[in-house]
């Protein structure tokens, strides 16, 4: 019942959530971009050197596989709510 009520606040404080994200993923991104907190001499390409490149990669990446998977959902893996009551 904990983890309920723990959805549910969420839910309630949703721009809070938001913010608290995006917050978290900047101030990643700037601890990312100073040098001596971040040691990138053993990247293995050259992009890898750019500053907060993993942080915007993980963020793509998670959008793109929520974008693919809502896409599969919408294209018949999602049914209507009364299929089992026939």
């Amino acid at each position: 019942m904990k983890l309920l009520r723990l959805i549910e606040f969420l839910r309630n404080h949703l721009k809070a959530v938001v913010a608290g994200s995006v917050a978290a993923l900047v101030l990643l991104a700037i601890l990312d971009a100073i040098p001596f907190l971040c040691d990138k001499h053993h990247a293995h390409t050259a992009i890898e050197h750019l500053p907060a490149f993993w942080c915007a990669f993980g963020f793509l990446g998670c959008a793109l596989i929520v974008l693919v998977s809502k896409a599969f959902g919408h294209a018949g893996i999602m049914t209507r709510e009364d299929y089992y009551d026939e």
